[in-house]
């Protein structure tokens, strides 16, 4: 598989971490994406991401919304993938 210049090794991890956490789940709290994050060891980058997101109760939709903003507001959305 050929990885351009522009992605970096984690690319897809936020997705990996999105898709976990709405398994069986309508809804979840940003302390669950904090803590996740942090359980599956992100890079420093990406846990700057999830730390943006304001607290509250996430759809899938509303979350998706949040992280890629904040990937598009670092210029990051490219290097580690948005979410959906």
């Amino acid at each position: 598989m050929h990885i351009s210049a522009f992605q970096a090794e984690e690319f897809g991890d936020l997705q990996r971490l999105v898709d976990g956490l709405f398994t069986g789940r309508e809804t979840i709290e940003r302390l669950d994406l904090i803590v996740q994050a942090e359980i599956m060891d992100l890079a420093p980058d990406l846990i700057e991401i999830v730390t943006l997101v304001p607290p509250g109760t996430y759809d899938r939709q509303r979350l998706c919304d949040q992280i890629n903003s904040a990937l598009a507001a670092h210029g990051w959305a490219a290097t580690y993938g948005t979410v959906e």
